[in-house]
């Protein structure tokens, strides 16, 4: 027998498939596989499930090491945890809202935003920002024609703003946010994929302001359905509330999706790194190590660069299509004992301006003062601070730039300080550790959306072939989550 599953002489076997991939979509793929009735095993290159919904224990606390919280701009990711009794989990952040360092100092971010764009220029919060000259050449977006900034085939999110809203919109709300959110210059950034249903809404409702209402009103409903946590409200949901977590971490997600697939008995093989594919009579041989695995169908849940990789050989095709690997993003966790910080003196986090003098991180994240039951687990005076560094911009576009732990934490104790306006020295940590991503964010350049498409349009091509995760779906767990169960249930469909 080879690496694939046994069946019956007496029965007639029923489907097959493997799942190259143990991240978020790999197992999500799995899940709608074995719901369908095949008989599915999960290859994993590293030792752990859930790919960058990972966690670490500092100071004793299981904390997040990725991925801290999803968008409820659609209902995919609560969906999904209801499937898996997570419903009463579901919590909203705290209201207090985030901040954005400007190089001229801090300010609250304004509400109902989609990447920092607010819905309102005259909003006294935006206006603070943006002072008198930028919102009212931010409120000129109203007047203009709906073709400006949509007629294009593809669009910057920088062209996109700049059009509408002008540079002090871009300059001072937009480009903190992507940088804290994408790890890139929103220049670079294709606003199809990172901003999806945006145009549209801009020749739908008539302006950009207007757009972003709409799609911040989307986020009102609550994410867990009645009696669930609130996602914000189109009116007077403070900036970073769009969002939900899970209480005790996103990362419950994955132990909740690794114990589902255990009961519906599918294969979870960790430590087994896929080297080779090749497409058979019958379906698809993966190679891992000695082992050799047949299926009928193989779906590919790896970064961009990894699964072209993996493909090409079988669909040269895809050797043109080779995305460009995402930022190496670096997080810095302190757990510090510092009353100081029970005020929340800049609210859930704060974002960075690119050209701040004197702070190296993109993003801050005050995760004790953003969820309750961190903050509870933590105990009184004792807090968790996540850093975030590394923009691609930083290397003039090049390759990353690589800093050791402890260069990396002195890095995060100066920032920290200037940014929470309370001194933080290492006496005050508890426990700290360091985790880096590699290639985590896709980078969705302008023009990715149609190569996706090429993408899937070449791989439909192969039968019983699959190929779902973030650089094909865009950023963040409401978007890999929906297209991936988008993509299986094509799959099962036919």
């Amino acid at each position: 027998m080879r690496g694939g599953h046994a069946t019956s002489k007496a029965t007639a076997p029923g489907p097959t498939a493997v799942v190259v991939g143990g991240g978020i979509s790999g197992l999500i793929a799995a899940r709608e596989l074995a719901a369908s009735g095949s008989a599915v095993t999960v290859l994993e290159s590293s030792l752990a499930w859930g790919g960058c919904v990972g966690s670490h224990v500092v100071a004793g606390l299981r904390l997040d090491s990725g991925a801290e919280s999803f968008a409820t701009r659609s209902t995919a990711v609560a969906d999904l945890a209801r499937e898996l009794g997570l419903a009463d989990r579901i919590v909203a952040p705290h209201p207090g809202g985030a901040w954005v360092q400007l190089p001229d100092g801090p300010q609250e971010l304004p509400k109902t935003g989609v990447l920092g764009i607010p819905a309102n220029p005259w909003d006294p919060e935006v206006r603070r920002s943006l002072g008198l000259a930028g919102a009212i050449r931010a409120s000129m977006d109203r007047w203009l024609p709906a073709s400006v900034g949509t007629s294009a085939d593809v669009t910057s999110v920088s062209s996109l703003v700049r059009a509408r809203m002008g540079k002090k919109v871009l300059d001072r709300l937009v480009s903190p946010v992507v940088g804290g959110v994408h790890s890139a210059d929103p220049a670079l950034l294709d606003v199809d994929m990172v901003a999806p249903g945006l145009r549209a809404g801009i020749r739908a409702q008539g302006s950009l302001a207007a757009a972003v209402a709409a799609q911040r009103k989307t986020a009102k409903v609550s994410p867990a359905g009645s009696g669930g946590a609130s996602g914000g409200s189109s009116g007077q949901a403070k900036a970073g509330s769009a969002v939900a977590g899970l209480k005790g971490g996103m990362n419950t997600l994955v132990d909740a999706l690794v114990a589902d697939l255990g009961e519906r008995g599918v294969r979870l093989l960790s430590g087994q790194h896929a080297d080779d594919v090749v497409k058979t009579r019958e379906g698809w041989r993966v190679t891992a190590g000695n082992t050799t695995y047949d299926a009928g169908r193989l779906v590919v849940a790896l970064d961009g660069p990894a699964a072209v990789g993996l493909l090409e050989k079988s669909l040269p095709g895809l050797s043109s299509l080779r995305p460009a690997p995402g930022p190496l993003v670096s997080l810095v966790t302190m757990v510090v004992d510092l009353p100081q910080l029970d005020g929340r003196p800049r609210g859930t986090g704060i974002l960075v301006a690119p050209e701040t003098p004197g702070i190296k991180a993109k993003a801050l994240t005050h995760a004790t003062a953003k969820w309750d039951w961190l903050a509870d687990e933590a105990g009184p005076g004792t807090h968790v601070v996540r850093l975030s560094y590394g923009r691609r911009e930083e290397a003039g576009g090049g390759g990353d730039v690589v800093l050791d732990d402890e260069s990396l934490l002195a890095a995060a104790l100066e920032d920290a300080s200037a940014l929470l306006t309370v001194p933080i020295s290492q006496a005050d940590i508890v426990d700290w550790d360091v985790v880096r991503w590699a290639g985590a964010l896709p980078f969705a350049a302008v023009g990715h959306k149609q190569r996706v498409a090429q993408v899937r349009q070449l791989c439909a091509t192969a039968d019983g072939l699959t190929v779902v995760g973030g650089w094909l779906a865009g950023n963040g767990l409401a978007a890999v989550v929906a297209d991936t169960r988008s993509q299986l249930a094509a799959v099962r469909a036919d």
